[in-house]
């Protein structure tokens, strides 16, 4: 038995209804603590960037069409946010292959983190 509350149907998987755990993000919220690491393995939480807007995406995976294509518009889209905006995409890639993706995509203003 799950801690999270279950949202049966809550999204469609290849058409087919799929249930999702834990509570639906809303705008506003608060974030809740994370701790992953960057491209040379050092950590990064929450509290990394306090005091700054934290633009946060959470994607499968670099090497996937979809999340390749997402990340690389999302680059552009955030290129002339000031200094007071941090911008993280959250994949579980291992960071060696985020550095290798981000090298070969141009990403320059979004942060990978694994």
């Amino acid at each position: 038995m799950s801690d999270y509350p279950e949202r049966e149907a809550a999204v469609l998987f290849k058409g087919n209804p799929a249930t999702l755990l834990g509570s639906e993000v809303v705008v506003g919220d608060t974030a809740p603590d994370f701790r992953v690491v960057d491209n040379g393995l050092q950590p990064v939480t929450l509290a990394t960037a306090a005091g700054k807007i934290q633009l946060i995406a959470v994607v499968p995976s670099l090497d996937t069409p979809v999340c390749d294509t997402m990340t690389r518009q999302f680059n552009q889209d955030v290129a002339n946010l000031p200094d007071s905006v941090v911008v993280y995409t959250i994949s579980v890639d291992l960071p060696f292959a985020q550095k290798r993706w981000c090298g070969n995509a141009g990403i320059d203003k979004v942060q990978t983190l694994s």
